[in-house]
């Protein structure tokens, strides 16, 4: 098999990065109400939001899905935006923890905060520095 028996990967539809967790309920209301995604696919045991054209998060019930809850969450989703500021002072106000205040990066040029939803995934939201 040869790199021209691949697929292109044009022809990818969509790019789900799923994490698992305890209280599935919890999560959805998390992304839905302070987040403000959109649930795309309902699956019952597995929720897939709309983030970005093509970029999706899918919320899955520990209970059923492949993997199991941990509390090691080497995992950080990040969501580029365009007014990092604003995010910030909306995610202020909604007290979530490990919430950091932004920072500047001259070096990765984006200014970025990070904070945790309800069971630990980190979330990252950055602005492009000009």
């Amino acid at each position: 098999m040869t790199n021209s028996d691949r697929p292109p990967h044009s022809a990818t539809e969509k790019l789900i990065t799923f994490l698992y967790y305890r209280d599935l309920a919890a999560a959805m209301r998390f992304y839905e109400d302070v987040i403000g995604l959109t649930l795309e696919i309902d699956q019952g045991w597995s929720k897939i939001y709309k983030v970005t054209a093509n970029g999706y998060i899918g919320l899955v019930d520990e209970s059923r899905g492949s993997h199991r809850a941990n509390d090691i969450k080497p995992v950080q989703i990040c969501m580029r935006v365009a007014d990092v500021d604003a995010w910030y002072a909306y995610i202020l106000g909604v007290g979530p923890s490990g919430l950091r205040e932004p920072r500047s990066n001259a070096q990765l040029k984006i200014r970025a905060f990070v904070f945790d939803d309800p069971e630990g995934y980190q979330l990252e939201i950055q602005s492009a520095l000009e």
